[in-house]
């Protein structure tokens, strides 16, 4: 194992980061995509400093394929832009860049600085980067051409060991950023790793901060849950840690009223997990059928409603709008919503069928009227 060294505010030498090399991390480089290398190469060719850090880092540890490449460097997104035609820079706070090949997307970040708390915006060192990684297990730096993991906090050992220990210290991390709380749980069952009754604490404590979080920031945390493979286990945790109202309330709800729709409820997001693992690029609205299916079926006696003939176009209008109030806060593009209901309603033997949708006029055809 080797040593990576810097030196303290008086120049002397103080030991900073663990360096594994290749015979004691054993990441295949077979197993890490060629376009986040060779992104990495033009990086350093252009005379930046450049790592894969974070999740993937991890999941190659572990001997997993990771599903996203992140990439962090000390050049700002501005020079990675002039390297990178292919590219595009997004977010208003803390800029980053997309570096695009075909279908697939690099988040290529700059290091950020401790200098404002692990939420600032400033640009930094890789050593007040590491600072700001909110699990040790996710702030772990790999170098493709040296084939070497660098770790300044423990992470590798933790993985090892089966821990998820906060970087950020224990009274900041999740005020500082409430979504840390979703990724806690997240990881702790995505990778078996135990929480300490500390943290389990804080985030019961703390779980009333996800109100203040954007809809569209929790949306797309709950679409995560969902495609993970894992969400029964992460939404098992995210009840135990009362997280679970914040992401469905109108769901939490009714699992604590009712036991039988609750065990119901989880069965149906264990054959989610079933699904993605064997169909892992099924739609989005073949995943949203396990949320709503339950409750669907609470709504009304639909036996009595065919025997009644009630409309088909009646009980869909209703199912939608109980179905749009019920997933809230969560907010998943309309057409997959309207899909998950239909092969719902289908299934009972009311099967209506899909909109058409009016093309949209172009502004030439909208401007000559």
């Amino acid at each position: 194992m080797l040593v990576r060294y810097g030196k303290d505010k008086d120049g002397n030498p103080i030991k900073k980061a663990l360096v594994y090399t290749k015979e004691e991390h054993k990441i295949p480089k077979s197993k890490i995509d060629f376009d986040a290398i060779l992104t990495i190469e033009r990086l350093r060719n252009e005379g930046f400093s450049a790592y894969i850090v974070g999740g993937a880092v991890r999941d190659l540890i572990v001997g997993n394929t990771p599903k996203d490449f992140d990439i962090v460097t000390n050049a700002t997104p501005t020079k990675i832009k002039k390297i990178f035609r292919n590219s595009r820079i997004i977010g208003r706070r803390f800029r980053i860049v997309h570096v695009i090949y075909g279908e697939k997307i690099f988040e290529v970040s700059t290091f950020r600085s401790i200098s404002e708390g692990s939420v600032g915006n400033n640009f930094g060192t890789i050593d007040e980067d590491v600072q700001r990684r909110d699990f040790s297990m996710n702030a772990l730096y790999y170098d493709p051409a040296a084939e070497q993991v660098i770790d300044y906090v423990g992470g590798v050992k933790d993985i090892q060991k089966g821990v998820l220990r906060p970087v950020i210290p224990m009274d900041r991390i999740f005020n500082e950023d409430p979504v840390r709380m979703l990724r806690a749980i997240k990881y702790s069952a995505k990778t078996n790793a135990r929480m300490s009754f500390k943290m389990r604490r804080k985030i019961r404590k703390c779980s009333n901060l996800l109100a203040q979080v954007s809809p569209s920031r929790l949306t797309e945390e709950l679409l995560k849950i969902i495609n993970s493979g894992n969400a029964s286990k992460i939404i098992s945790e995210a009840l135990d840690t009362d997280l679970y109202m914040s992401l469905q309330p109108a769901a939490t709800g009714m699992m604590y009223e009712n036991k039988r729709f609750e065990a119901s409820y989880m069965k149906n997001i264990h054959e989610l997990d079933n699904l993605i693992k064997n169909n892992p690029d099924a739609r989005l609205g073949e995943k949203l059928v396990f949320l709503i299916k339950d409750f669907i079926l609470s709504l009304t006696d639909w036996k009595k409603e065919l025997a009644n003939k009630t409309p088909y176009a009646e009980l869909y209008a209703k199912t939608w709008r109980e179905c749009r109030n019920f997933v809230l806060p969560m907010n998943p593009q309309r057409t997959e919503l309207e899909f998950a209901i239909r092969a719902v309603l289908t299934e009972l033997g009311i099967p209506v069928k899909a909109k058409k949708r009016k093309p949209r006029q172009s502004a030439a055809k909208t401007s000559s009227k």
